[in-house]
């Protein structure tokens, strides 16, 4: 796969090499006063904030941090301006503020030289967020606009942080099917496999009252398989009828950051084909697994490559489908089972968007490798926007499912994983046509939670986002106490629709 980040991995050395005359101008005459950090420097600075706080900002660092992380992201700057995430009315004037900091920019000798070039330095210019990114290479330029009042942020966009623990999904992009114990999943009409794990949480009985009919539920992921049918032609399925599936792609698979050439729709991972499945894969009649909400629509956005947001193209693909999905008043839920350790600026703008557009926005909390347990719930789970899941096993006493990741921002958690045998997760519809898979980790929790709610929206069509997730309180385990790691716990699906 092409990914600006395999560059990164070269070093910095290779940077410097690769870059052009005027950037190691630019770069040369900041090292007069300042030697740029090596990359293993700036990413255990990272790992001790992380393991410090749960989480990392860009803002805690300083200016020659920051730069040094810029110097390893092809020099590319997102800045976040005025004093909100997006307008609300032509009143707020944060176009004023974007107009300074262009000026700013403009009138250095840096952007000078790159005019004389023919180089751009204005990459992206958002038309909804307060947020641009910009190529510069300059330390006095990032430590200037970063201490103005009107920049809310400035980042490294796309920085690759690659420690040996890169976060990954339990899923990752496995596409093979595989065989599954009969154990995991019962037989019901006209068909269709039933996960142990949907019996579990009591997704069955409440389908007698809801089935998610007339919710639109989005996925933001890495899109759906076009080899499976049961997320194509034969959505409308069984007993699964009358409703939609939309298929829509803003990921660039490209090195070239310049690049506005969207490679499409189809999921090349599989890890978005497992969460729409699991959300909404028809009660069908050819022996495959159903989804949580069966009858509900769905929107799939291929907006990333992977669950790590840790390139350019996928956070700004992240992004633009939460506009467009924020813009839709059709959409009532968002599920996102992607993410990374950091706070991205434009991605958290985006999220604040689509909340102020009413979107019940799920978020997972996180699965990694097993040396990344130390990790907190990662972002975007981490914000105040989001509802933010993990999964448990099936033992009594609230055990995190292998490599999940748990903290005080967890809202609820879903049981996905058999406490002896943490390979026996949720078997769900597979990339290709007639293959199952197994499922698990907090992705999986996610996207349960997400097509929970849709049947309760179903139930409930009138109340408003404030109103459905107290419903799901209410129908937690702990309730009305929250656990300092899992929240509120486990959800009764039955109980948050009667």
């Amino acid at each position: 796969m092409k990914k600006l980040n395999f560059l990164l991995l070269l070093g910095f050395a290779i940077l410097i090499c690769s870059c052009t005359k005027e950037e190691i101008n630019d770069i040369k005459t900041d090292q007069k006063k300042q030697t740029p950090l090596s990359k293993s420097k700036i990413d255990n600075e990272i790992s001790r904030i992380l393991k410090e706080k749960g989480s990392f900002n860009w803002s805690e660092v300083s200016d020659l941090m920051l730069w040094s992380a810029v110097l390893n992201s092809d020099s590319i700057v997102s800045i976040g301006y005025g004093n909100k995430a997006f307008d609300i009315s032509p009143e707020d004037k944060t176009h004023l503020s974007k107009a300074d900091i262009i000026t700013q920019i403009s009138n250095s000798a840096e952007y000078t030289r790159r005019l004389k070039k023919g180089q751009k330095t204005l990459i992206l210019e958002n038309k909804t967020l307060n947020v641009i990114d910009v190529k510069t290479s300059s330390l006095e330029m990032i430590s200037s606009l970063r201490n103005k009042p009107d920049v809310r942020y400035i980042e490294p966009a796309g920085y690759s942080y690659f420690p040996e623990n890169k976060m990954k999904s339990s899923s990752g992009c496995g596409q093979t099917g595989e065989t599954i114990n009969p154990d995991d999943y019962q037989l019901i009409a006209p068909n269709c496999y039933v996960s142990w794990a949907y019996s579990i949480n009591n997704i069955p009985a409440a389908w007698e009252t809801s089935t998610g009919k007339g919710v639109t539920v989005a996925v933001i992921d890495t899109g759906v398989s076009e080899n499976q049918p049961l997320l194509g032609n034969s959505f409308n399925n069984g007993y699964s009828s009358g409703r939609t599936i939309e298929k829509f792609g803003t990921y660039i698979d490209s090195w070239n950051i310049w690049s506005n050439n969207y490679d499409g729709v189809n999921d090349k991972c599989s890890h978005g084909t497992s969460m729409s499945a699991n959300i909404a894969s028809p009660r069908n009649d050819q022996g495959m697994p159903v989804g949580v909400a069966y009858n509900c629509n769905l929107i799939v956005y291929r907006a990333t490559s992977d669950v790590f947001l840790d390139d350019y193209h996928e956070q700004a693909g992240v992004a633009e489908a939460l506009i467009a999905l924020a813009n839709r008043p059709d959409v009532k839920i968002i599920s996102m089972s992607i993410g990374h350790y950091f706070t991205i600026g434009k991605i958290e703008d985006a999220i604040k968007y689509a909340y102020s557009k009413d979107k019940l926005i799920f978020a997972a909390a996180g699965t990694s490798l097993e040396y990344t347990t130390w990790a907190g719930v990662i972002f975007p789970a981490n914000m105040n926007e989001t509802v933010a899941i993990t999964g448990v096993t099936d033992a009594s006493n609230y055990q995190h499912g292998a490599f999940n990741h748990y903290g005080a921002e967890v809202d609820f958690t879903v049981i996905m994983e058999r406490y002896d045998d943490k390979t026996r997760t949720s078997p769900t519809t597979g990339f290709n046509k007639g293959e199952i898979q197994y499922i698990g980790g907090s992705s999986i929790a996610t996207s349960m939670t997400a097509g929970i709610a849709a049947l309760v929206w179903e139930k409930y069509p009138n109340y408003t986002r404030a109103q459905i997730l107290e419903k799901l309180k209410q129908a937690a385990e702990l309730y009305p106490n929250r656990d300092a790691n899992y929240g509120y716990g486990n959800i009764d699906a039955y109980k948050a629709v009667n």
